[in-house]
């Protein structure tokens, strides 16, 4: 080939090589981008609390559980305070269950399934807010002589977040930001960030037995209530129907002749029809010792608690009560100090 000629084989080989590669470049664009639409990404969410429901609530830490609709186990996040925090999830449908993760006496079951994740406490003692264990045994209500008696629970702020959906480009999720209106409400993001609400899910239960006649002669008391619910499941909120009794912690004011109490407990179940008994349990300072109400509708507080006006606020009163006194010249109770000794006695209930 003369100079200055220009050499067509070696043009139409460097086309024909530039023609491939970009071929070649085409399909690996178009193989990457198959991979890419079916692989599931992980996203940034930010998790946040909103307390508008428990302004006063101050627990130490939350955890969050986000269950995949399609199945699969769930992914548990621990947040340190109350404001939250963010979280690495892949894209996807979940439910969510929430809740302090602070607690002490609860426990929690079947964490592993969002319809059966529950909480309850352990088996417990008659007389465990006294001596802090479950040794010494005692006599239950009439009908509730095989309930498992179970220890009280202390405060559980928590809830649930329904069809959440994330997705590269943000986030939707069903939830109820006001608890007593009980309103479901759809929000729709274009940001990964979801706000989950907390509200209290146990009852505050209070009682107080007034002008209770020579307490200054008794030394302790403790108190106990039966066919009470013993646990809850979050999904649906629906509180167990198997029936327990609850050691109750009893306070002795001797200025006021008046002995009182304040516990958290699941509440009643709706589904169990078992009465709700009181007994009192009473330490006299000769060794004596005593319990009321064992089969007797005076101690029967099924009515106090089905109509108090707020299901979560239950206050309890019983009016009168007249202990023993001391044995004086061979008069008055002669008990085994062994034994528990049943005190029949009319106690009218107040309102």
């Amino acid at each position: 080939m003369k100079k200055g000629e220009i050499d067509m084989g070696r043009i139409i080989k460097n086309l024909l090589l530039l023609l491939s590669l970009q071929a070649i470049l085409a399909l690996t664009g178009c193989h990457h981008k198959e991979l890419c639409l079916h692989h599931p990404h992980e996203v940034i969410l930010k998790v946040e609390f909103d307390w508008r429901n428990s302004p006063d609530a101050n627990p130490q830490g939350m955890c969050a559980f986000f269950y995949p609709v399609d199945g699969g186990s769930p992914r548990r996040f621990d947040f340190k305070g109350t404001k939250g925090g963010e979280i690495e999830i892949t894209v996807g449908q979940y439910n969510v269950i929430f809740y302090n993760n602070d607690t002490e006496a609860i426990l929690f079951g079947s964490t592993n399934k969002f319809e059966k994740h529950q909480a309850y406490t352990r088996d417990g003692g008659l007389f465990e807010p006294i001596y802090g264990s479950a040794a010494a045994p005692g006599p239950k209500s009439e009908g509730a002589k095989d309930e498992r008696v179970v220890i009280t629970p202390e405060m559980l702020w928590g809830g649930t977040s329904l069809n959440v959906d994330i997705t590269d480009t943000g986030i939707s999720y069903t939830c109820v930001p006001v608890k007593e209106e009980d309103n479901y409400v759809t929000v729709t993001k274009e940001e990964h960030v979801i706000v989950l609400y907390p509200s209290g899910q146990m009852c505050l239960y209070s009682y107080e037995i007034r002008n209770v006649q020579n307490i200054k002669y008794a030394t302790q008391m403790s108190a106990s209530l039966c066919s009470m619910a013993g646990g809850m499941t979050f999904a649906t909120e629906k509180l167990h129907t198997e029936g327990v009794t609850l050691p109750l912690p009893a306070v002795l004011d001797k200025e006021t002749s008046t002995v009182y109490g304040e516990f958290y407990t699941f509440g009643h179940s709706p589904d169990n029809p078992a009465p709700h008994r009181m007994l009192l349990y009473v330490w006299m300072n000769g060794g004596d010792k005593f319990y009321f109400g064992e089969g007797s509708e005076k101690f029967n507080v099924t009515s106090q608690i089905h109509n108090a006006p707020n299901p979560r606020r239950v206050h309890i009163i019983i009016e009168g009560l007249d202990l023993p006194k001391p044995i004086v010249n061979g008069g008055g109770y002669s008990p085994s100090v062994d034994d528990w000794d049943e005190v029949w006695q009319d106690i009218t209930m107040g309102t």
